[in-house]
């Protein structure tokens, strides 16, 4: 188990995406789940790992179903 956690803002340079787009996505169930701790919102590396293998998961859906 990691003990390995990013800020919001650590996170999303790590992943090329920018903070709006973050929260804005959020909302849809397209980032990976937050730890809220005190002021503090955080995201676990096994919360990376998962959101990870989720859009690589679709990303290879999308592939699929797009040749014909």
């Amino acid at each position: 188990m990691s003990a390995e956690v990013y800020s919001v803002q650590s996170w999303c340079k790590r992943r090329g995406i920018c903070v709006a787009t973050f929260y804005n996505r959020l909302k849809y169930g397209e980032m990976p789940n937050i730890i809220k701790v005190g002021r503090r919102t955080i995201i676990t590396a096994e919360a990376d790992a998962e959101w990870r293998r989720r859009m690589e998961g679709s990303a290879g859906a999308a592939s699929a179903g797009a040749g014909g």
